[in-house]
């Protein structure tokens, strides 16, 4: 049979790609054709008409709404959550051909059920990552995830930046470089008329003098970074209030930038815009006033009540939460450090990529923006932990499967291969497969060298201005030797620990590959 396919996931990245992978091979195994369209944050090439046409069915593994879904109306559907697909991509498979083979046994009672669908939508462009079915508590983290989805390629881009720059700071001009470019570099002129201590990199850049580069790599990333508050709480509200949304959530974000409100601010700028611009979008008007509800009305009195509500009423107790939060983490020292590092080693590998994950990682890219000029932040120990800990559990997994063999299924190995290359990455999420297929051994094993791996980096004090990038951005992380020993501590604690709950349970898999190891053993 042909099939097509649309996976996503709330955040967009390694959910999406894995739940293709994993129906491609399923698909495959089972002597199936099929296309999957991957509609992550790295954009979607939509799949041919004339390849939906010709399928037999469809099969949806979504975290969120699918865009287009329209597109796909008249075939037999097969829906089920993005992690359905990494764990059991064979089962979906099945379904999907149970689901033809009904409709083409039963095919008058198929075409009433698809008469009574409603049409699909065909919007493209942004897309929010909310289902409007969900309960209230399912909805309130799909429009924060919304926000840390369309912020995450902000984060990525613009700590990747200014770490790139202060490395070639310190190349160029020594031990102070790193701090010389956020000081004696700018993209403006200085305030006075004798500039005397900014240089303009902008009419003054030097192609012959590194310190230059560094700082053009330093104020493009730090620009980059300007923009994650009112990113964050654009699409929170754009999640609740779809394009309306917009620039209350926006404005608001940058009103909590700029008077120190910090993420926090944005969180709660992103849901006052959102509800706002609803409210004032569903008002009953004459139809002389609803052309210019969505140019002016609506965006002129969201944009000043966000602003408003922030300015007079939240700003204030919002900037003394945030500084307090801020002031509570630099004072974390030794023990208190340690700890810190442990429970957010453990919140990584608590749901491998899920909302728990998503939190610890959140507050670690937040703390990097508001590090971004400073050094030996302890914001950027805690970026180190958390992209630490985030490796750890497919890394160890993928250990496990290499050394005992026997104790997994042939799938399962072949997922721990594709995890070296995936934990080294820092993609969690690499540990999901088997997660899903044993998570009473699997996930406390993750957590355990999680934790062990958080804790040794924050005692090894190791910090890091890339949110991303696993050992590809090795170079950038103070200590790498030391970090790396944190690493490969965690990955084999994890492994010792879940193949000792996996002999210790009802009896390893069994396979005819396992034949000649289970004699020798």
């Amino acid at each position: 049979m042909k099939f097509v396919g649309v996976t996503s996931c709330p955040t967009g990245i390694a959910h999406t790609y894995m739940a293709a992978e994993g129906l491609e091979q399923a698909a495959r195994a089972a002597g199936h054709e099929i296309e999957v369209e991957t509609q992550g944050s790295a954009g979607l090439e939509p799949i041919s008409p004339e390849t939906i046409a010709a399928a037999d069915a469809v099969i949806f593994a979504v975290g969120v709404p699918v865009r287009d879904r329209g597109r796909f109306a008249g075939k037999p559907l097969v829906e089920a959550d993005v992690k359905k697909a990494i764990s059991d991509g064979p089962g979906l498979i099945a379904q999907a051909v149970a689901a033809v083979e009904e409709a083409q046994a039963n095919p008058e009672a198929f075409a009433e059920s698809q008469a009574a669908k409603p049409a699909g939508s065909r919007g493209g462009g942004l897309v929010s990552k909310v289902d409007s079915s969900a309960p209230v508590g399912t909805r309130i983290r799909q429009w924060l995830m919304t926000g840390v989805s369309y912020m995450i390629p902000f984060v990525a881009a613009g700590g990747i930046l200014i770490a790139l720059g202060f490395m070639v700071a310190q190349l160029a001009g020594g031990k102070e470089g790193a701090i010389v470019v956020t000081k004696l570099y700018a993209l403006t002129g200085p305030p006075d008329p004798n500039p005397t201590h900014i240089i303009n990199i902008v009419t003054d850049f030097n192609p012959a003098d590194g310190m230059h580069w560094a700082a053009l790599l330093f104020l493009v990333g730090a620009a980059s970074f300007s923009f994650l508050v009112p990113i964050l709480s654009g699409f929170i509200a754009f999640a609740i209030a779809d394009r309306p949304g917009l620039a209350p959530g926006i404005v608001g974000g940058f009103i909590a930038s700029t008077i120190g409100a910090g993420f926090l601010g944005g969180i709660a700028t992103g849901l006052i815009g959102g509800f706002v611009a609803l409210w004032i979008s569903r008002w009953k008007v004459p139809k002389g006033v609803r052309g210019v509800m969505p140019v002016v009305v609506i965006p002129l009195l969201s944009v000043l009540i966000t602003g408003a509500a922030l300015i007079l009423i939240l700003g204030r107790p919002l900037k003394a939460l945030t500084d307090g939060l801020a002031s509570w983490l630099h004072g974390l020292s030794g023990a208190n450090l340690i700890v810190l590092g442990i429970i957010l080693g453990l919140m990584m590998a608590f749901d491998m990529g899920g909302p728990v994950n998503k939190t610890a990682y959140t507050f670690a890219t937040t703390g990097l923006a508001a590090a971004a000029t400073a050094t030996g932040s302890t914001n950027l120990k805690v970026m180190a932990a958390v992209m630490a800990a985030g490796m750890t559990p497919p890394l160890g997994l993928a250990l496990a499967t290499t050394i005992r063999r026997r104790l997994f299924s042939e799938a399962e190995r072949e997922n721990g291969q594709a995890a070296w290359l995936l934990g080294a990455s820092f993609i969690t999420e690499g540990a999901i497969p088997f997660a899903a297929a044993d998570p009473l051994r699997v996930i406390p094993s993750c957590m355990l060298g999680s934790a062990f791996t958080g804790g040794l980096v924050m005692a090894f004090g190791n910090t890091l201005r890339a949110p991303h990038g696993g050992i590809w951005v090795t170079p950038l992380i103070s200590s790498p030797l030391l970090y790396l020993l944190a690493i490969a501590i965690g990955m084999v604690i994890t492994a010792a620990a879940v193949i000792a709950l996996k002999a210790a349970g009802p009896g390893p898999v069994k396979t005819e590959l396992d034949t000649a190891e289970a004699v020798t053993v």
